[in-house]
């Protein structure tokens, strides 16, 4: 059944003036997304990913108020409180935009201009990072964050594992704990291919928006360019490198460490909220 029909008397009153049949639907990891015409309904997939809508509402007005030099969501609503029998959800301005598909970047000016605005994005989160609201305002990453990361691992996933998908799991961990502690710039946490939107002039994309803050932190930007490599590959996530301009020999290193994590960060929050579709995924090189 889909989510139109099971929350429609909801999405009705939240999405005034809209045609519910006609409106899209994404599910990503956490949450269900419908998107109206000038706000979207963020309909939690699990009981975790519902507990965490105050953080994610208090992370977004905290962004609300930096100037970063790119729109990010506004918290217009939220409700379902924890002890009420109403259903969760969180109500977003929409940005408008799509985003960028991979086989885009095949043509040498949309790559160079995508890039270009990329790192113009990663150098406004860095200035950010030493803002002393958004300081005070966001949480920042733990400094023993890889050593509790590689313990839930062997815990709650290494059961899961072939002896093999153990193996590469482990060498995946040392990497990831060998990582200095750095909290040098505002990181995204997801900043994949699906969560940055862009609009199309004259044959050349504009960054619009970046969407799913839910794990925004003070932290080492080497994580959100792990994200862009992931979503973009090696090549461009390079050129991204080479126009942001600051120094930073370990950069590349600490890209491909973070990167490694990725499944094993999918799995994690997957097992802990019962999403079985996602763990399987997550899991699937290490079976």
């Amino acid at each position: 059944m889909s989510i139109r029909t099971t929350h429609r008397a909801l999405l009705n009153r939240l999405l005034p003036g809209d045609k519910l049949e006609e409106l899209p639907v994404r599910q990503g990891q956490f949450h269900t997304v419908v998107i109206g015409s000038d706000r979207v309904v963020c309909l939690p997939r699990t009981r975790g990913a519902a507990g965490r809508l105050p953080e994610r509402a208090a992370a977004l007005h905290a962004l609300a108020g930096l100037d970063l030099g790119f729109r990010t969501p506004e918290p217009l609503s939220r409700g379902g409180a924890e002890g009420t029998e109403e259903v969760p959800f969180l109500v977003l301005s929409r940005i408008p935009g799509e985003p960028l598909e991979r086989g885009a970047l095949g043509d040498a000016r949309v790559a160079a201009t995508a890039a270009a605005q990329y790192a113009t994005l990663l150098s406004g989160l860095a200035r950010a990072g030493t803002d002393e609201t958004a300081r005070a305002a966001l949480p920042h990453v733990r400094s023993d964050r890889w050593r509790r990361f590689a313990e839930d691992v062997r815990a709650e996933l290494f059961p899961l594992m072939s002896g093999s998908g153990r193996l590469r799991a482990e060498r995946e961990l040392e990497a990831a704990g060998a990582l200095p502690h750095l909290t040098l710039a505002v990181v995204h946490g997801d900043l994949g291919a699906g969560n940055v939107l862009w609009e199309w002039t004259d044959g050349l994309p504009h960054l619009s928006g970046v969407l799913d803050w839910d794990d925004v932190a003070l932290g080492d930007p080497a994580e959100d360019l792990a994200a862009v490599g992931a979503g973009y590959g090696r090549e461009f996530l390079e050129q991204v490198v080479a126009l942001d301009g600051r120094p930073d020999h370990g950069l590349l290193t600490r890209v491909t460490a973070i990167h490694g994590t990725f499944a094993l960060q999918q799995a994690l929050f997957a097992i802990r909220d019962g999403d079985e579709e996602e763990l399987s995924d997550g899991l699937a090189g290490y079976r």
